[in-house]
């Protein structure tokens, strides 16, 4: 099935395009199709599909009805028509889908460790996972695909095999990739099982009050912002369980460096835990970590930040470590990635200023 990210990006350019394009013939090609739960109480088709596409906002898909590109059991149906149980809803727009083949492209790889079953990679920041979203080729998968091109068994459009887990864009380091559906299914059950283990190095604004921390909170779309996670109360109904361990490895006054060892595996659970206590990622735009959120009111530490800034443009994210027990042989396994050389860099700065300004240690 294509991904909701995807599909937001089809749909936005469908609704811009309008059904009736100059130059259409009128057909109308199936982009997403999906079965209305058999417990799901009736609830008007666009509130419906702004839940399951999580990038698209209600009033686009709005405007995709208005256009006649939502059905409804095979007919086109307006904005305010209740979907009911077993009903079948569909997308449907003026131009066939893309073409999210998978193809091997010739993409440098980091690869720690390889062999029949299963591979390690350490991603660096700024490479796509996967396609999706604008993103339809350069990906990690790609350059997957390209490594294993000689080996039959693999195929990388063959959703049994591949990435066990992700990171996103702009965060760099350890990523499993499963090489056979044996492989794949036993580590996707470690990963499902919380038995696998997985630490993070981030760099935070602010000094944390105390050494070592949990957050518990549900993690889900922020309605305010899409591209955006937000926290809500553990056990409540909205979102997804999520819990973030955390230590503090080094503090440099107006940051902190610390180590996130994650219970669940949530998107954007450390980015959005952090802000949620206060303490956003340095240099995470999308919640906020691109502001000057703590120090001095002086020109010169100003520059000093954004120079920050500049040296490791992305959110200061590293998967440092990651252990699991091999699908074949039963035996534990444990990875570790250095920082890279941005993050290496930004760390080290901040700690040349904290020695030229021992008096700020302990400011929150």
């Amino acid at each position: 099935m294509m991904e909701y990210d995807e599909l937001d990006d089809e749909l936005g350019q469908g609704v811009a395009t309008g059904g009736d394009g100059e130059g259409g013939d009128g057909t109308l090609y199936e982009h997403f199709r999906v079965e209305v739960d058999r417990g799901q109480a009736p609830v008007r088709v666009d509130r419906f599909l702004a839940e399951k596409l999580q990038h698209s906002s209600r009033n686009r898909i709005q405007k995709a009805a208005e256009a006649g590109f939502i059905h409804v059991g095979g007919r086109p149906v307006k904005s305010n028509y209740k979907v009911r149980p077993g009903e079948v809803v569909t997308l449907m727009l003026d131009r066939p889908r893309y073409d999210t083949t998978i193809e091997p492209e010739d993409i440098p790889l980091d690869i720690v460790y390889e062999d029949a079953d299963l591979m390690v990679v350490n991603k660096p920041a700024g490479l796509v996972v996967h396609p999706g979203c604008g993103n339809f080729s350069g990906t990690l998968v790609n350059a997957v695909a390209w490594h294993l091109r000689g080996l039959d068994s693999y195929d990388p459009n063959d959703p049994e095999v591949g990435l066990v887990h992700r990171i996103d864009k702009d965060t760099s380091g350890l990523l499993v990739v499963a090489k056979t559906p044996e492989a794949k299914t036993a580590l996707g059950a470690q990963f499902y099982n919380k038995t696998t283990h997985r630490s993070y190095n981030a760099l935070v604004w602010g000094n944390m009050a105390a050494d070592s921390g949990t957050v518990e909170g549900n993690i889900a779309r922020d309605p305010r912002d899409r591209l955006r996670m937000a926290v809500f109360p553990p056990g409540s109904e909205v979102g997804k369980a999520a819990v973030t361990h955390w230590r503090v490895i080094e503090r440099f006054g107006y940051v902190t460096l610390i180590e996130c060892i994650l219970e669940t595996g949530r998107t954007h659970q450390i980015r959005a835990h952090m802000k949620h206590i206060g303490h956003p990622l340095f240099g995470d735009e999308r919640y906020g970590g691109t502001e000057i959120l703590r120090g001095e009111r002086t020109g010169s530490y100003r520059q000093f930040v954004l120079n920050g800034f500049r040296l490791c443009p992305r959110q200061a994210l590293h998967a440092r470590t990651l252990g699991f027990v091999h699908p074949r042989t039963g035996r534990q396994m444990d990875f570790s990635s250095d920082l890279p050389d941005d993050l290496r860099q930004l760390i080290e700065r901040w700690r040349r200023y904290m020695n030229a300004n021992k008096d700020i240690t302990n400011i929150d």
